[in-house]
Order: C-alpha cells, then sequence, then structure tokens
C-alpha cells in the first residue's frame, strides 16, 4: 500500500475510536486562508493533492476528493482514485455526495476552526435529509494521527514602515472602529490574516509565498485593540511600533477570550469560522454579521501603496527581461532549471521577501493545464518544443508581482500564433476598458472572450484576480470572471484596486497560452462625460513576444497598443538593463509591423 493509502486507513481507524462515521477534511486554517502555513496542510498530507483549493469527504467504504476545473488533471496525477472518487465543483458539491453515499443515521464529523458556518448549515441540511447528523469534533482526527505533524511557525513579525504603508496603524484602527461603531457593534474580531497584517502594518513568515502573522485580532470602537498571536512574534520592537493601545494575548486565549466579551460583537461569515460563532454564542456577546472592514480599505490601495506597486514592477520586470533574454540566447534545460534561473535574477535586487506563489513554469503539453506545478516526475526538457510559459511572481516590500508570458523557443505554428493573437486581442480590449464608476468586473469579463468566442474558443479560468500590496497574490473582494454568481464579479471597482488581465487558451496535449499584466482601476475624467468614469492602468513591465503574433489579425488601434506598452517597457527597463540584456530589450520592444517584415 502506499503511505497516503496507510494514512486513509490510519484516519478510519481514528474516526472509529472517535465514534465518528465520517470526516471532512478541508483545504485552509483557521483564518479561511487560501494559502496556509505546514501545520494546517493536512488534504495534502492525508491525500497527496498540492493544489490550492480543494476538499476530502472519508467514510467507512468510501472517501472522495473536490476540487474545481483547474485541478481537473493535476487531482488524477497526485490522488489515487483507488482510494478517492474524483468529484468537480461546483457542479458536484461535497453535501450532496455526502447524502448520498453517508448511511442513515451516520456522524460526520467536522473541525469548526476549518469550516465556515454557511458551510455547516448548507451540509448539516443536506445530511439531515437522508437522517445523517454532521458533528463538531473538539479533536481533528487527522491531527491525532499525522505523527511528526509540523508546529505553526514561530517566525517574528516585521514591521511595514509608513514609507510603504503611507497610512500608520493608529489611523487605521480608528477608521475601523468608526466603521465597527457604525455597523452597530463594540468590537470587530479580525479573522483574515491578510486583514490583521494590513490593520497593523506588520508582515510574517508564517505561510510560504504569503508574508502575514498567524494571529486573530479584536478592534475596539475607542479604537483599542488585542492581537492574539505567539508571544515569541512579538520583538521589542514591534512592540513598540504596535503601541500603548494595542495588547498582546497568546493564540490560544483567544477561544477563551471570545466567551468573556459583552455587547455586541461584528463579524464577517466569511471570515470568522464556526467556531467563533459558538465561541460567542456560549457567552453574553451579541453577534452583528458585516462585512470586515478592512476588506474595500485594503484593496483600493492609497497613493503609496499604488506608487510602490509601479516601482516593484519595474524592478521585477527588469529581473523578467534578464531571464526572457537568457531564453533566446542560451535556453534552460527544463521546467524546474528555468524556474530556479528567474528566481536567481529577482533575487538580484536584493529586495525580494520571497516569492509571490510557486512559479508555474511549463513547457509545450504541460502548459496546457492552467495551475500546472513542475515536479521532478513531470519535469519536461525545452528540446523539441514550439513554446513554454511562465507565470510568477514576487514578494517585496513596496509591492506585490505577478506576471504571465508565453514565448516562442521553437517556430510557431500558423495556429499557436493566431490563438495567441487573439489572446492578445482581448487581454488589449480589457487593458483599454473604460467604464463608469459602478461597474463590476463581471461585466468586464466577456471582453477579454470576444474574440476567442468568434473562433469557438474559451477559457476555463476567470480573466483576472485581486492582488495585494506586500500580501496575498490572490486579494478580494474584486474579480473578473464569466461564472454566473462566482465570488467576487459583483464586486464594485474602485480606484486604487490591483487586478490581474490573463486571458488565456491550453490546448489539452499540445500547448497553452496565457498573457498576464497587473492593472491598477484609476480615474479617468474626459471633456464631455456625463458620469464619473474609470479605466485600468498597466503597471506590469515586460516585453510579449512578438515572434507569436500574427499582426494581420490585429486592428492598427491593437497595433498602436502593443508599440505604445513597449515603449513604456523599453523607457521603464532600460536604465536597468546592460550590454547583450539591453540589445535584446531594444529588439524585443521594437515597433510591431517593423518586427514581422524582419521576420518576413
Amino acid at each position: 500500500m502506499s503511505i497516503h493509502a496507510d494514512r486513509l486507513a490510519a484516519l478510519r481507524a481514528q474516526l472509529q475510536a472517535q465514534g465518528l462515521d465520517g470526516f471532512i477534511i478541508p483545504l485552509t486554517d483557521e483564518h479561511m486562508s487560501e494559502y496556509v502555513g505546514a501545520y494546517a496542510r493536512r488534504l495534502e498530507w492525508l491525500t497527496g493533492f498540492q493544489g490550492s483549493a480543494g476538499s476530502a469527504a472519508v467514510l467507512p467504504e468510501k472517501a472522495a476528493m473536490f476540487v474545481d476545473g483547474r485541478y481537473t488533471v493535476q487531482v488524477r496525477t497526485q490522488v489515487d482514485g483507488a482510494f478517492y472518487e474524483y468529484r468537480s465543483v461546483p457542479s458536484e458539491p461535497m453535501a450532496g455526495w455526502l447524502a448520498d453515499n453517508a448511511p442513515a443515521g451516520a456522524c460526520i464529523g467536522y473541525d469548526p476552526w476549518l469550516a465556515t458556518r454557511s458551510f455547516v448549515q448548507q451540509t448539516s441540511a443536506a445530511l439531515a435529509a437522508k437522517g445523517a447528523t454532521l458533528v463538531a469534533v473538539e479533536t481533528n482526527p487527522v491531527d491525532a494521527i499525522w505523527a511528526g505533524k509540523p508546529r505553526p511557525s514561530d517566525a517574528p513579525a516585521e514591521i511595514l514602515g509608513d514609507e510603504f504603508t503611507g497610512q500608520n496603524s493608529a489611523d487605521k484602527r480608528a477608521a475601523i472602529a468608526a466603521a465597527t461603531a457604525r455597523a452597530g457593534a463594540n468590537a470587530v474580531i479580525l479573522s483574515a490574516l491578510d486583514s490583521i497584517a494590513w490593520a497593523f502594518n506588520i508582515r510574517g513568515a508564517d505561510v510560504a509565498r504569503t508574508p502575514v502573522v498567524r494571529a486573530f485580532a479584536l478592534v475596539r470602537d475607542d479604537a483599542t485593540a488585542t492581537i492574539f498571536t505567539s508571544p515569541a512574534k512579538i520583538t521589542p520592537e514591534v512592540r513598540a511600533h504596535l503601541g500603548a493601545h494595542v495588547t498582546i494575548e497568546p493564540y490560544e486565549a483567544f477561544g477563551p477570550a471570545l466567551e468573556a466579551l459583552t455587547g455586541t460583537v461584528l463579524l464577517d461569515p466569511a471570515w470568522c469560522v464556526a467556531a467563533i460563532f459558538e465561541a460567542l454564542g456560549r457567552g453574553k456577546a451579541r453577534i452583528v454579521e458585516g462585512r470586515d472592514p478592512c476588506i474595500l480599505p485594503k484593496a483600493a490601495k492609497n497613493p503609496t501603496e499604488q506608487d510602490g506597486m509601479r516601482a516593484a514592477h519595474v524592478r521585477d520586470g527588469a529581473a523578467m527581461a534578464k531571464f526572457l533574454h537568457s531564453i533566446d540566447t542560451n535556453p534552460p534545460l527544463d521546467e524546474l532549471d528555468a524556474e530556479r534561473r528567474l528566481e536567481g535574477f529577482r533575487r538580484e535586487s536584493n529586495l525580494l521577501k520571497d516569492l509571490s506563489f510557486d512559479s508555474i513554469s511549463a513547457i509545450g503539453p504541460n502548459a496546457a493545464l492552467p495551475h500546472y506545478r513542475s515536479e521532478a516526475v513531470t519535469n519536461r526538457p525545452f528540446a523539441g518544443e514550439i513554446c513554454y510559459l511562465i507565470d510568477s511572481g514576487g514578494q517585496y516590500p513596496d509591492g506585490t508581482t505577478d506576471i504571465t508570458r508565453t514565448v516562442s523557443i521553437g517556430t510557431p505554428t500558423p495556429e499557436l500564433k493566431d490563438r495567441f493573437t487573439r489572446v492578445l486581442k482581448g487581454h488589449i480590449a480589457l487593458a483599454t476598458a473604460r467604464f463608469p464608476r459602478g461597474t463590476r468586473g463581471g461585466q468586464l469579463d466577456i471582453l477579454a472572450r470576444q474574440f476567442l468566442w468568434v473562433a469557438g474558443l474559451d477559457y476555463a479560468h476567470g480573466t483576472g484576480h485581486g492582488v495585494g500590496h506586500f500580501l496575498g497574490v490572490h486579494e478580494g473582494p474584486q474579480r473578473i470572471a464569466s461564472a454566473p454568481g462566482a465570488q467576487g464579479t459583483d464586486e464594485v471597482l474602485l480606484p486604487g484596486m490591483v487586478l490581474s488581465n490573463e486571458p488565456g487558451f491550453y490546448k489539452p496535449g499540445a500547448y497553452g497560452i496565457r498573457i498576464e499584466n497587473l492593472v491598477i482601476v484609476v480615474e479617468d475624467s474626459r471633456d464631455g462625460d456625463e458620469q464619473p468614469m474609470l479605466a485600468f492602468e498597466t503597471i506590469t513591465m515586460a516585453p510579449i513576444d512578438k515572434r507569436l503574433v500574427e499582426p494581420t489579425l490585429l486592428s492598427p488601434a491593437e497595433i498602436d497598443w502593443v508599440d505604445s506598452y513597449h515603449a513604456r517597457v523599453r523607457d521603464a527597463l532600460e536604465p536597468q538593463l546592460h550590454g547583450a540584456a539591453r540589445d535584446w530589450l531594444l529588439a524585443a520592444t521594437s515597433p510591431l509591423l517593423e518586427a514581422s517584415r524582419a521576420a518576413a
């Protein structure tokens, strides 16, 4: 038996010992995080699945993995189908599978620190219809069998100075307190790790690729606050930075503190887990539900944060240019070699804190998997392929980057150039969009897909996600996507929000294409406007491979956009490059028609 089969058997034995007939294993932590610390990677430890979104359900005789369309292929390579059924969400939800497969009278366990109240309510209702019950556990059975389970990180918190944040922590707490009072509450629980990092102007190293501190926070309507975290994280410098109005309590004291609260407490049900609601319910506090007051001000970056994001992208663009030049002149051996090479160029600035996510370094058919992660068993060489896709980013003190480029490493076929150019046309259409205040991300998604749709083509992922300021590379609430009702698509776009613009196309077994830049929502007032208008400012600075472009498919305005964008890239990056890399940049950003004539 494989190691994961042994672990599944051990879990079933543990469930029997705890009087349970099943258990739910999500991929998250106590803060509803997308990316989690090593101690919280229960799903990966149990099943082998390494994606960033998924969950499992285990019954005595059956088990199933639940993933969305991004991981349809990956789950089949990492999770043994002999032991787990594969289910696609949202069309095959876990609640329905449990109701169909759990025996009458079954007790299905869940960890209330790893589930939202809405999930608990929906799943409980589905099970009740079949005579089964959802039961909260005090001890997570996966933890009970996980020998050598990592401890949560005790890495010290770090101060992010006002020169990067543009607003001090005391002023942020005052704004949070005012929003809490307007909601009719005496205090608010901050559970999302990026909200806590933003509110207190601290960063950390508790989660790989996301610079956050593992903590909960309570902010009161008088702007005093308590942070619940490991005391080992709070150095004297951080203690002084937080000031006298912020107290520190151990992370483990959070639950008991909830039961002791009185008055009215504001909770965001999207981020506060079921255990928080239950603990407050056992005490004397009254709950008011509402949005985390950090969400919108964190998403709508202030001028200092916007300038930092721009500077980070110029720095990151120089590293990308060096990398793309090296691919043309000294190709990497394979995907993993390329991945390491790019990180090396990013580290040359001495300002890189971490990557912003595990790079997607994909050649040929591997690039047809939008969320591919290269490993030793999947690693492909550059030789003999026609294109390479690299989706990567960096974490810098002044900003977070995320960029995708698809580059030619052979002679592109007419089909490849056609598909690439259609993706480029959609990218340009979104980049040049002008829209009234009040527009939602879901209303703009069609702009990026229209040229693929004309040819009967599409892509199965969203077009744009929010990006944090030296925080999560995926940051809500804004999103550009086509799925009806998808989270974030109904969010109004506000000035200062940063999003990705990343249409793509994927031909299974052959190649993948994606062009991704980050954009800032900006005011765009012009003479004759009868209402306030907004637009996107592209801040990513790196050449788009002109060898993959079919100019005859582009309009004059689209050609002008490519040339204007490349002129901006050239002006921004040329001072940072020298010698052959600079010469490469000048050629890569030359006018599109000039390049096509030279190729002919």
